[in-house]
Order: structure tokens, then C-alpha cells, then sequence
């Protein structure tokens, strides 16, 4: 999907230890397969069914999507940091592409 647009919103700085809260949300339909066009034909599954999130190479998250969640699926996480770094996230589309963003933060 084009126009699958992923925004994030880190902290520019964090004190070292202190947690802090990740917000990310992703322009996307989120089809589920379910329902049906105006002709009766189902719709296919079109869905993000990955959002992973690392912290200078390091996993920090890596979870499954399914078909119920809904559009534009919003993800909020707490995250802590001990160095300054960049926070690389992404999403992957069941069509195969990966919508990439990333963020970098320092120390306060």
C-alpha cells in the first residue's frame, strides 16, 4: 500500500534509566478478509502483521498483528535508555513491503 505512512514520536533526550513513552501510528486499512465488496466478493486480507522496534541493534520490541486490529493501527510502548542512540521501527505489510521510520535520542 503507497500511501502507508508510519509516524513516531520519541523524546529528544532521556535521563539515563528513566523511562519514557514511544508513540508510533501507521496510515493503513487494515483489511481483515472478512467482509465483502458491493459485488459480494470477499476482500482480501491486506493487513500489518509486524511491528518491530530496536534500539542500537538491540530488540527492544517485535509483536504480531492479526486482522483485528483496526485501521491505522497506533502503537504505544515505554522504553528505557542507558546511551544515546537511534530507535529504528517497522512495520510489515502482508504485500511484502516494510515501512521503515527511525529516531534518534540523547542524554539528558
Amino acid at each position: 500500500m503507497a500511501d502507508s505512512k508510519p509516524r513516531v514520536k520519541v523524546p529528544k533526550s532521556a535521563a539515563a534509566g528513566e523511562a519514557f513513552t514511544i508513540k508510533t501510528l501507521i496510515s493503513h486499512v487494515m483489511e481483515s478478509g472478512q467482509r465483502k465488496d458491493g459485488d459480494g466478493n470477499p476482500i482480501p486480507q491486506h493487513i500489518i502483521n509486524r511491528f518491530t522496534c530496536d534500539f542500537n541493534g538491540a530488540n527492544v520490541v517485535d509483536m504480531s498483528l492479526s486482522g483485528g486490529v483496526s485501521a491505522n493501527p497506533y502503537i504505544e510502548f515505554d522504553a528505557m535508555i542507558d546511551a544515546a542512540g537511534e530507535f529504528k521501527f517497522a512495520w510489515y505489510d502482508d504485500d511484502g513491503s516494510v515501512y521503515e521510520a527511525s529516531n534518534t535520542i540523547d542524554l539528558a
